[in-house]
């Protein structure tokens, strides 16, 4: 599930997912960004969690994949990506001069 309300099951069903894509709880990392929401099903297994915190930058995303990449996990859950874009769109409309090129600004943060 991409998209869907709070409580219907995304962190859960991503987990069980990033499960049978490994067979190994210790080869997935979730990547928190909703209060140690995580934690709440770590009676399925001893999967690997890290905690994001406000503010949401694009660079906090880049260097926990790349902890998440370096430790050898196989699967890379995160939990949620939409924080990092409210961020960038809180960043972006206080920008000053041409909203338009702003953009130019930001996007390439986004991307990487």
């Amino acid at each position: 599930m991409r998209c869907s309300p709070s409580g219907a099951g995304k962190t859960y069903s991503s987990l069980l997912l990033a499960y049978g894509l490994t067979t190994n709880w210790t080869k997935i990392a979730v990547i928190d960004t909703e209060n140690q929401s995580a934690d709440l099903y770590a009676n399925l297994g001893q999967y690997n969690v890290i905690s994001i915190s406000s503010p949401h930058t694009p660079e906090k995303y880049v260097e926990a994949i790349e902890i998440c990449e370096n430790a050898g996990m196989e699967v890379i859950v995160i939990d949620s990506i939409s924080h990092e874009w409210e961020t960038l769109l809180d960043i972006q409309s206080n920008m000053p001069g041409n909203s338009f090129t702003n953009w130019a600004k930001i996007t390439p943060r986004h991307n990487a």
